[in-house]
C-alpha cells in the first residue's frame, strides 16, 4: 500500500474496457470516468434505472477483538457499542484540531468485530492509524475484496429478484446473503443519494456476481463521472474537495454525524481526537460554513473558484462544481463565512476573473431516496 506503487487495476477491469469505460488514474487506481453514453446519460440512468458503480478501490477493512467498539469510540465521535448488529453508520476520523483524517462507514458484523469502508485515497493511512491506535486487536485489510453499488430507482426491484433478504433491509443496515450462488455481505447504502445497496465480495466470485447484475435489461455500468454529479446533487461531502485535514465536521455541516451521547453532556462526551475543539464549535459556532450553489447560466464553475460579495470581497471558495443533470443546471458546493451562509444569498463566484452570479441553495440540491422503511 505505498504511495509508489505504480497504477493498480480492479478485479472488473476488463469488464470497464469492453464496455467501452474510458479509464483515467484516481487514487491510485485506474477507473472509468465514463463509458460510451457519457455523463449526462449515465446520470440520468442511475436516477430513472438502476447503475452499477465499481467501488472497488475503497479499502474494505476488518477490525475484531474483545472491546473493540470502546476502543474505536476513542477514535471515531460515534456511539458503536450502542450500534445493532449489522447496522450501520457514517463516522469521520478526526485529528487533535478537530480536523477529518477521511470519512467512513462503519458496520457492526458481531459483538466484538466492525467492517469499515474507508476512502480509497486514505486507506494506507487509515489503516496505519488503526494499526498503531488499535495494537491489541485483529485488524484486516481485504486488499483484493471486490465492492459494487447497485443505485437507482430500480435497484430495490432487481435486489427483489436476487435476495430477500437483502431486498427487505432499510437504509443503513445489511447482511450476509447469497446472490447467484455467490457469498456476500450486502448494505442498503450508498453515495448517489439514490435508493440502493452496496455488495462487498470475495474476488474469485466477482465477477459471477456482476455478471448476474448485468443480466437485468435496467442495469448498467455508470463511471466516476456520474457518481460526482449525483453525490453532487445529493449534497454529500467528498474527502479532498469538502472535507480534509483543516476543516471539522461543524464547519462541513457534520454535525449530526456526532452521536449525542458523544456530545457535551452526554454519556459518553467527547473522549476523541479533537473533542474539545469539535463541541466548542457545536456550542459557539464556526466562522465559516459548507453551502450549497445554483449557479447562473449553463457553463458550471470549478473546484477552487474564489466566492465573492457583491463589494468584491472574498467570502469563501468552491470546492466542487459542476453540471447537474437532473437540474439541468450547473451546481457546486463550497466554503462561505457563517454570515454569507443564509439560503437565498447572492454571490458571485470568479472564474477566470470574472464574476459568475451564485445562490446559496439548501442541501441536498435533489431530494435524496433512501430507504428508510414502510
Amino acid at each position: 500500500m505505498s504511495t509508489d506503487r505504480p497504477v493498480q487495476t480492479t478485479v472488473f477491469n476488463d469488464y470497464h474496457l469492453a464496455a467501452g469505460g474510458k479509464m483515467v488514474p484516481f487514487a491510485g487506481y485506474l477507473m472509468p470516468v465514463q463509458y460510451s453514453a457519457g455523463i449526462m446519460q449515465e446520470h440520468l440512468h442511475c436516477r430513472d434505472n438502476a447503475g452499477l458503480f465499481d467501488v472497488s478501490h475503497m479499502g474494505q477493512i476488518i477490525i475484531a477483538g474483545d472491546g473493540v467498539a470502546a476502543a474505536l469510540e476513542k477514535l471515531l465521535p460515534v456511539d458503536l457499542e450502542s450500534l445493532a448488529i449489522n447496522q450501520q453508520t457514517y463516522a469521520v476520523l478526526t485529528n487533535e484540531q478537530g480536523g477529518v483524517l477521511d470519512d467512513l462507514i462503519i458496520t457492526r458484523w458481531a459483538e466484538d468485530q466492525f467492517f469499515l469502508v474507508v476512502n480509497a485515497g486514505c486507506k494506507a493511512e487509515d489503516l496505519e492509524h488503526f494499526r498503531r491506535h488499535l495494537s491489541g486487536f485483529k485488524i484486516d485489510y481485504l486488499a483484493e475484496q471486490g465492492l459494487v453499488a447497485l443505485q437507482g430507482l430500480l435497484a430495490k426491484q432487481v435486489m427483489a429478484d436476487l435476495s430477500d433478504a437483502a431486498s427487505q433491509l432499510s437504509f443503513m443496515h445489511g447482511c450476509h446473503s447469497t446472490i447467484a450462488g455467490v457469498d456476500c455481505y450486502i448494505t442498503r447504502s450508498g453515495y448517489t443519494g439514490e435508493d440502493g445497496f452496496e455488495i462487498s465480495v470475495a474476488p474469485e466470485d466477482a465477477h459471477k456476481l456482476v455478471e448476474k447484475l448485468l443480466s437485468f435489461d435496467c442495469v448498467q455500468w455508470i463511471g466516476l463521472g456520474a457518481r460526482d454529479s449525483l453525490r453532487l446533487e445529493a449534497g454529500l461531502c467528498l474527502y479532498g474537495h469538502e472535507l480534509d485535514q483543516q476543516t471539522t465536521p461543524i464547519e462541513a455541516g457534520l454535525s449530526w454525524s456526532i452521536s449525542r451521547s458523544r456530545r457535551a453532556n452526554g454519556a459518553k462526551a467527547g473522549g476523541f481526537p479533537g473533542a474539545d475543539i469539535i463541541l466548542q464549535q457545536m456550542a459557539d459556532g464556526v466562522a465559516k460554513k459548507r453551502v450549497g450553489f445554483i449557479v447562473d447560466g449553463r457553463a458550471p464553475v470549478r473546484e477552487g473558484a474564489e466566492i465573492v460579495d457583491d463589494q468584491g470581497t472574498i467570502v469563501g471558495h468552491i470546492t466542487s462544481g459542476g453540471f447537474g443533470p437532473t437540474l439541468q443546471k450547473p451546481v457546486a458546493m463550497g466554503y462561505v463565512l457563517s454570515e454569507q451562509s443564509a439560503v437565498g444569498t447572492k454571490l458571485n463566484a470568479l472564474v477566470r476573473g470574472v464574476p459568475r452570479p451564485i445562490t446559496v441553495t439548501a442541501m441536498p440540491l435533489v431530494e435524496q431516496r433512501y430507504f428508510r422503511g414502510p
